[in-house]
């Protein structure tokens, strides 16, 4: 029983930091994402709709009462 089973000479592998130029791009896409589904979700069928039909309005008008939306 003269070997281990686990390397004794191996250096603990460290997390490289992200930096902030490379972590912008992806901030300001979710940023712009939410934007869009808190539109959808928030205003959408009102006084500046996208969408026509009511089919959207329904689907958005669960998701308001799912999120707490005041909507009637």
């Amino acid at each position: 029983m003269a070997h281990s089973a686990v390397p004794t000479t191996a250096a603990p592998a460290g997390i490289a930091p992200i930096s902030l130029s490379a972590l912008a791009p992806w901030a300001v896409f979710v940023g712009v994402l939410m934007l869009v589904l808190l539109y959808l979700v928030g205003a959408e069928q009102g006084a500046t709709a996208i969408f026509e039909g009511d089919t959207v309005h329904e689907w958005m008008h669960d998701g308001r009462h799912l999120l707490g939306f005041p909507c009637h």
